[in-house]
């Protein structure tokens, strides 16, 4: 059975357009191709970087956050309560109203305590500035190495060899630098997919493994059809800013604000026009268009732009929500910060409500209070 599906799954007609085959990739006349055994070496470089990356942020990020001055705030710890720990466990970490009066009466709390327990309790959970800086500046060193690569990549080849009519060609040679900068992208993105339990989680996290799929399938089947030309393109295009914004990060959580505040500027005027200008304009108009113009649609046609528009589709995403933090810098002058992370939440905004509760009492009950002591009236009027 296993046979009969790895024969279903390789036949030519799913991979090629009519008139090519597995055979026009065997290595002849001093040329070499792709093959899809080489995927294999993608496992081990994924582990290498696993193990760099825990070194790296040991040895270098660590360091470097110090010499920022990166100033980790201690968290409030939320006192031990079997009850309420297994409420957060098993039921929600964000207990409603009529919860919250349960919870209270379980265990003796105040509403307020109750509250104030989960608040520190979420805390908890929620990574550490150092965290997320380390895991910045180690993405960040990666993709600034990886957009050098790709350039070196890009110059390796005459220019010729990128017309938007041989774009999408399975015949081109492969050389060293395309067969590297191949498996090391690949590597570092499945090194991503087997950190993701223990990597800082943003409200797009499904959007964020959505991506890192699209993006090893994408590198995958480019690799396996010698699309190398298209696929070396295309991570190129997407190195180019991420360095940027991992650079306005590491400044962000470092404090340096005004840095964040015009990398962050830089990056998102990079992403819109490498994103959602060459990107969808020139690279995906010769994948999609130019093809059909030399040989008939075939699945691996549609799969490919497919897993291309899947790309777009989260590009679109992501600008809208860059481009709404860049107005609100450029319009209100406000700080640039990462919408999709949880900020800490801290019980001096609590307790300020709940004194401002108690004033209000104050006042209802024995008139205007000033310093916790009613504040009488002595100036009384004559009356004539």
């Amino acid at each position: 059975m296993l046979s009969e599906l790895s024969e279903w799954f390789w036949q030519e007609r799913l991979w090629f357009p009519e008139g090519l085959g597995w055979a026009d990739l065997e290595d002849r006349d001093g040329r070499v191709y792709a093959k899809a055994r080489d995927l294999w070496v993608a496992l081990p470089i994924a582990l290498v970087f696993l193990i760099i990356r825990q070194i790296f942020e040991r040895a270098v990020a660590t360091p470097l956050a110090s010499l920022l001055g990166l100033k980790d705030t201690a968290r409030l710890k939320a006192p031990h309560n079997p009850t309420l720990e297994s409420y957060y466990q098993n039921i929600t970490k964000n207990p409603t109203q009529n919860s919250i009066a349960s919870l209270c009466k379980q265990t003796g709390y105040s509403e307020r305590q109750v509250q104030r327990w989960f608040r520190r309790r979420r805390n908890e959970d929620r990574p550490s500035l150092l965290k997320k800086f380390r895991e910045a500046s180690w993405r960040f060193t990666f993709y600034l190495l990886a957009f050098i690569a790709g350039l070196a990549a890009l110059i390796d080849v005459s220019i010729s060899m990128y017309s938007p009519r041989l774009l999408l060609s399975p015949l081109h040679t492969l050389l060293p630098s395309q067969y590297w900068y191949y498996m090391i992208e690949l590597g570092f993105y499945g090194s991503l997919l087997f950190s993701v339990a223990s990597d800082v989680k943003r409200k797009d996290f499904k959007e964020q493994i959505v991506h890192h799929v699209a993006t090893i399938l994408l590198i995958s089947f480019s690799w396996c059809v010698n699309y190398i030309r298209a696929g070396t393109l295309i991570m190129l295009v997407h190195d180019s800013s991420d360095y940027f914004l991992e650079s306005a990060k590491m400044f962000n959580y470092a404090g340096w604000r005004n840095a964040c505040n015009y990398i962050f500027i830089v990056f998102a005027a990079i992403f819109i026009i490498t994103r959602l200008v060459i990107f969808p304009f020139w690279i995906i108009y010769c994948t999609w268009v130019y093809p059909v113009t030399i040989y008939e649609p075939f699945f691996g046609y549609y799969f490919f732009n497919g897993l291309l528009m899947i790309l777009q589709c989260l590009h679109i995403f992501w600008a809208v929500l860059i481009i709404r933090i860049a107005i609100r810098f450029l319009t209100n002058n406000e700080k640039v910060d990462d919408e999709r992370s949880d900020k800490d939440e801290t019980d001096e905004s609590e307790e300020e409500e709940e004194r401002e509760m108690e004033d209000k009492k104050g006042m209802k009950k024995n008139g205007p209070v000033q310093n916790g002591h009613t504040v009488h009236n002595n100036n009384h009027s004559k009356t004539e």
